[in-house]
């Protein structure tokens, strides 16, 4: 292992908040641990270079708006074989110094389990559902169109888990890629997500994939952290289309 960092990260940019954006590259250079954050942006003009110097960080300038999956994917030869863990990092979280080294510890207990993530909260301290059952059309479709809600009431809540006791850690079927934490050499041999992706359903793809290596993804509450989580698709037509074109594509491939 020719740099041996005891952890990498990645954070894709392109419309970020500065503000956000800062609280988070500073709550990951705060964790203990020999590390490096790689900032791929994916802006045009190259907005985010220069913004953060700092040695930990190195910058890669795409040049054009490649998607979330392809932009994490642009470190995977960067990061095999210099580092032990890799998180995935959105640009609007934050969390304390030990969730990184307390997760770690659990990884290290079980070498069965690729990924692991800690509960999600929203700002106001709601809880964030982001570990669920893998999806079902009339899921998606439910959660997209309100007035469908009342006739899947079931569907939805058996799909959050809310079934089951989300202050204890489990095996779920996929975790949001807000913050997911790898072993590097799976996130390698996983070949990262699938570029097909642009944005949205990237992460439950990744999880099917996982499955297919048979091994885990570990659902870890007792280690929490903060998202801001935008909801783009909800309010924005062309993010809307996105993410209805990425879901078409993950049933194709997977199945209805």
């Amino acid at each position: 292992m020719e740099e041996n960092l005891e952890i990498t990260a990645s954070i894709v940019l392109y419309k970020e908040n500065l503000e956000e954006l800062t609280k988070t590259i500073g709550c990951f250079l705060n964790v203990p641990l020999k590390k490096r954050l790689y900032l791929i942006d994916n802006t045009e003009n190259r907005i985010f270079e220069n913004k953060f110097n700092d040695s930990t960080i190195k910058y890669i300038a795409v040049g054009k708006n490649i998607g979330f999956g392809a932009g994490h994917n642009m470190v995977i030869d960067l990061i095999n074989l210099k580092s032990q863990f890799h998180l995935i990092l959105n640009p609007d979280v934050t969390f304390k110094p030990k969730v990184l080294t307390n997760l770690i510890a659990e990884l290290n207990k079980n070498q069965s389990i690729s990924m692991i993530a800690p509960k999600v909260l929203f700002p106001d301290s709601e809880h964030q559902y982001s570990c669920r059952r893998y999806p079902l059309v009339s899921e998606l479709l439910a959660r997209r169109f309100i007035f469908l809600k009342p006739f899947f009431k079931k569907t939805i809540y058996k799909g959050q888990y809310k079934d089951q006791d989300l202050n204890q850690p489990f095996f779920a079927e996929y975790i949001a890629g807000c913050f997911q934490l790898y072993r590097t050499q799976d996130f390698v041999k996983l070949q990262g997500f699938d570029e097909r992706y642009f944005l949205y359903m990237e992460d439950v793809d990744i999880c099917k994939k996982i499955d297919q290596q048979n091994k885990l993804k570990l659902y870890y509450p007792k280690e929490e952290i903060t998202h801001v989580l935008k909801q783009g698709s909800s309010k924005d037509l062309k993010l809307f289309l996105r993410h209805t074109s990425s879901a078409i594509k993950y049933f194709l491939k997977w199945g209805f």
